[in-house]
């Protein structure tokens, strides 16, 4: 609530169009244009002077709003203030303590080129661009089946009924490949009843039943098969990499977590 009170204020103060120069001054608490150029680049916004000028508002609306709570003795001393200063206090010792304790082992070069080549490994001669439709229930599923072959659009059967997170996108899925026969846990991670599904429907084709994942039921169709284009390393590379290094920081973090959980005393 005090979040979305602060950005209406925020955003009135720019709407006024204030006008100073590139570092300002906020009843003589001067704004440095470093701020300006590090709020800039945290928030990933391309440097435009349309984008200079919005945040320079901001920076300066939230110094009107700082001295303002400051000429306001008794708000320190209230119980609620109290506990979120407490917690703010907390929050900033514990990532400064996270920070020079998890030590994740740098990824190398050698690794990242041995991620990609696993990769590369597990992809077939061809790719499929298909969408699905998941759905709880036989019942369901029949009858999604039922209005496609009436001749109502896949994608729109998938945004009325289907239960996955593509469901917005009318089903559709990002292309993916892997060797036929398809094999299970060599899939890129799709259950084996799909992926055997996609491996055996020509473009523009859709399952003539349902096809049974545990409790739920899918139909599938496939918009377009092409031979699998496999990115160059030095574009792959970098998304390599980051995930490898997201993996390494979870697994640092766990070790952390463990030896903690080892010392301590916990009573439920």
């Amino acid at each position: 609530m005090q979040g979305n009170i602060i950005r209406l204020a925020l955003g009135a103060v720019i709407a006024l169009g204030l006008q100073c120069a590139h570092a300002a001054t906020v009843n003589g608490v001067a704004i440095a244009d470093t701020a300006i150029t590090d709020t800039l680049r945290a928030t990933g916004l391309p440097d435009s002077p349309q984008a200079r000028e919005a945040i320079k508002q901001q920076l300066i609306a939230r110094e009107l709003f700082r001295q303002e709570a400051a000429k306001d003795k008794a708000l320190e001393q209230r119980a609620d203030v109290q506990a979120s200063l407490r917690e703010a206090r907390n929050q900033v010792l514990m990532q400064a303590w996270l920070k020079d304790h998890i030590k994740p082992a740098p990824v190398t070069d050698a690794e990242v080129r041995a991620r990609y080549d696993a990769i590369v490994a597990t992809l077939g001669d061809q790719e499929y661009k298909a969408r699905v439709i998941e759905v709880a229930d036989d019942a369901t599923a029949g009858a999604a089946l039922a209005r496609i072959k009436a001749g109502e659009d896949f994608a729109k059967v998938a945004q009325a009924v289907s239960l996955a997170p593509s469901k917005t996108a009318g089903g559709a899925m990002e292309w993916v490949s892997f060797k036929v026969p398809v094999q299970e846990g060599k899939t890129q991670n799709l259950p084996l009843p799909i992926a055997q599904a996609m491996a055996s429907l020509p473009p523009g084709a859709i399952t003539p039943a349902p096809v049974a994942v545990g409790e739920r039921r899918y139909l599938v169709k496939v918009d377009a098969v092409r031979p699998t284009q496999i990115p160059a390393f030095e574009t792959a590379a970098p998304g390599i990499r980051q995930a490898l290094q997201a993996q390494a920081l979870e697994r640092a973090t766990l070790a952390l977590v463990t030896s903690l959980l080892t010392k301590a005393k916990i009573t439920q």
